[in-house]
């Protein structure tokens, strides 16, 4: 079971989006503390979630969403009412773009169901650097909003390092934290030597993950849902819990095709006594 924090990051939406859709009727947490109120949820929402997802992005209300959810309709049926309405969405492709984007990668998460391995998930100890970093404030953890201030901070990064004569020695490594407001601050960082100065950049110490789930993510960050659901699934049928988000170490990055793009997402857990 997840937090509806942790749920939320898998999911990548905000919580308060999580705590509307269970006011609502449209996701109901799978378990709810009656102590403590917290809220619960489960791998197979995500089955659910994926689909509300998709609907709202293709321009559906949430009332018209509920109905089709409810309605339990197949794979094939949902795909075939999406495909419809992403034909009417290429109309309008210049103010759609990272919207269709969005959609498709839902619409593979759809059609995946059942049939994502989680075999390729590697349970790993990932020991603390020295990174030097910047660092902003994203709205939320939606990636829509995180691309387009991420990699300008990473290019930033990257000037400010050489102006100052510091050469990394690591992959970069994009890493996330709450702040108020429900906003997520980000940190674009690279490994460096540990008596690294003189940039107008942060040195910092990444901590070290004692356990962390890992996985190896191909193809462009707006589909990668993909491989953080397979990352929970796997959490969630071994016994494990996570515990905020998840870092992503890139690992190959082509400037003009995003589809050769590689990364390692990183997420820490512990075993459930």
């Amino acid at each position: 079971m997840f937090t509806i924090g942790d749920f939320a990051a898998f999911g990548q939406v905000s919580p308060r989006m999580l705590r509307h859709y269970d006011a609502i009727g449209l996701l109901r947490p799978a378990v709810v503390d009656a102590v403590s109120g917290y809220r619960y949820y489960s791998a197979d929402q995500f089955s659910r979630l994926n689909r509300i997802i998709a609907l709202k992005d293709l321009g559906f209300s949430l009332q018209q969403v509920q109905e089709i959810v409810d309605a339990k309709l197949s794979a094939e049926e949902l795909r075939g009412m999406l495909r419809l309405r992403q034909a009417q969405l290429e109309a309008e492709l210049a103010r759609g773009t990272s919207q269709l984007v969005s959609v498709e990668a839902r619409l593979r998460l759809i059609e995946k169901e059942g049939h994502m391995p989680t075999d390729d998930v590697v349970l790993k100890h990932i020991p603390a650097t020295h990174v030097a970093e910047l660092s902003a404030l994203l709205p939320s953890y939606d990636g829509a909003d995180i691309g387009p201030v991420l990699q300008p901070l990473f290019g930033q990064l990257f000037e400010r390092l050489c102006a100052a004569g510091t050469n990394p020695c690591g992959s970069p490594v994009a890493y996330y934290e709450d702040a108020e407001n429900e906003q997520i601050l980000v940190h674009a960082a690279v490994p460096v030597d540990a008596g690294a100065t003189g940039a107008d950049v942060e040195i910092v110490e990444l901590p070290e993950l004692v356990q962390a789930a890992t996985i190896v993510h191909q193809g462009d960050m707006m589909d990668a849902e993909r491989s953080t659901q397979t990352l929970a699934r796997w959490i969630e049928d071994n016994g494990y819990r996570s515990h905020g988000y998840a870092r992503e170490v890139t690992l190959q990055f082509d400037p003009e095709n995003p589809a050769n793009w590689v990364h390692e997402f990183q997420i820490p857990v512990t075993q459930q006594s």
